[in-house]
């Protein structure tokens, strides 16, 4: 069975102190469970202070919120895979909305990072999503198809194998519009079979999927609640300890543990 994962990408929120005694409240909170794993992804200033506020035993992960493709170099307020292994890091995100809307990320500079956390053994949750228009045009399916060919063409897998991605539809994120599980768990079962098709069953089987896109300790039930759903990924309801941590209970009475 694939272990639940909830992920909190607090954007850009938090300074390093806001950030360190948010974290020392959460490792209080929130203690070890086999059955479900918790990353946090705090902006590039404050990881150094999330780390040591979690100490070395602590089993919550860490995770960037982005990173470049080079190594190092001259590329002025870029992060690069090096450094966040560095400052503790075990997953990064690529591909959010944001960046693709915002920065103008395209599935080619996506893929292009992807190799490179892939070699410096980063865990790449890797986000795709359709808007509001293509939704209502039909388009979902060949879109998220569409994403996740450009995204991944060419990986093995070895490469998948350390991958998660996250089923975030664009209309639904930071809006408090999230989409019913009705509308998430096909779009889940469209990434599985794009992944049987590509690689084999057993990549599709053992990838976890996540929704994200207003998760609420009010909803994260109901989507949880689906085999298909493997977790969330979580935005503004990450930055209260309380929600976060309600969350990540909810995710764990789903396994039983």
């Amino acid at each position: 069975m694939r272990t639940s994962l909830i992920a909190g990408n607090w954007k850009m929120n938090k300074t390093a102190s806001e950030a360190a005694a948010f974290t020392h409240e959460l490792v209080q909170r929130k203690p070890a469970s086999p059955s479900v794993e918790i990353v946090i992804a705090p902006p590039f200033t404050a990881l150094d202070s999330v780390r040591r506020a979690l100490g070395t035993e602590s089993s919550i992960g860490l995770a960037g919120q982005n990173l470049h493709w080079a190594d190092s170099g001259a590329y002025t307020g870029e992060v690069s895979a090096p450094m966040l292994k560095d400052l503790g890091c075990r997953y990064v995100i690529l591909g959010h909305s944001e960046r693709r809307a915002l920065f103008g990320e395209t599935d080619e500079i996506i893929h292009k990072k992807l190799a490179t956390a892939f070699r410096h053994g980063l865990k790449p949750i890797l986000c795709v999503g359709e808007s509001l228009a293509q939704r209502e045009a039909g388009q979902t399916t060949q879109l998220i198809a569409q994403q996740l060919r450009g995204c991944l063409a060419g990986f093995t897998p070895t490469h998948l194998a350390m991958l998660t991605i996250a089923y975030e539809p664009v209309w639904a994120i930071g809006t408090g519009k999230a989409a019913s599980p009705e509308q998430a768990v096909p779009v889940h079962q469209t990434i599985r079979l794009f992944l049987q098709n590509e690689w084999s069953s057993a990549i599709a089987q053992e990838t976890r999927i996540l929704y994200g896109g207003s998760v609420t300790p009010q909803n994260v039930s109901s989507f949880l609640a689906s085999e298909e759903i493997d977790g969330a990924l979580v935005g503004g309801a990450c930055l209260q300890v309380e929600s976060f941590v309600t969350i990540a209970d909810l995710a764990q009475k789903r396994t039983g543990h």
